[in-house]
């Protein structure tokens, strides 16, 4: 049985992102009156009133630091909203995040190269599994369509 595990920003990340972002910014922090923010730091959407900050973070080549990939020209920056503190992560449980709209799954292999796209208007699980049914992909990218923003990276484990 596959199960897909989405996967926020980790701590050490977001320690680093809270003061410098992947572009060289300072980052600052913003109270969301609104809500709603897609937060890459827990998997949730903000809350009004939550401090948040909006950062540049590139997935891909914090990706390859840890694997030795070389991405190359898909290497690239973008935005991704945060809390601007200290937040408990993610809650955990069985459902994805953030798949109740349309959403592009960006393929990429071990090398860090990019193995093509998926835009998923449905069926969100069947296309994970169709992604990791090439065994040249190593994770998947799953993207907001709106704005081409990350949300957060897949990986498949293999159980029982």
């Amino acid at each position: 049985m596959t199960t897909y595990f989405a996967r926020a920003i980790e701590a050490p990340v977001l320690r680093q992102l809270r003061a410098v972002d992947d572009a060289g910014r300072e980052t600052a922090a913003v109270s969301d009156e609104a809500g709603g923010a897609p937060l890459r730091c827990c998997l949730r959407r903000s809350a009004p009133g939550e401090d948040i900050a909006l950062v540049s973070y590139a997935p891909l080549r914090r990706w390859a630091r840890e694997t030795g990939a070389e991405p190359g020209p898909y290497d690239e920056q973008g935005p991704v909203f945060i809390h601007a503190g200290e937040c408990a992560g993610p809650r955990g449980g069985d459902a994805l995040p953030f798949t109740n709209a349309h959403r592009t799954l960006r393929r990429y292999s071990a090398e860090g190269r990019i193995l093509g796209g998926r835009l998923v208007e449905d069926d969100f699980e069947a296309a994970l599994t169709d992604a990791f049914d090439d065994p040249e992909v190593a994770l998947v990218h799953v993207r907001a369509v709106e704005y081409g923003c990350f949300l957060y990276e897949v990986r498949e484990d293999q159980a029982g």
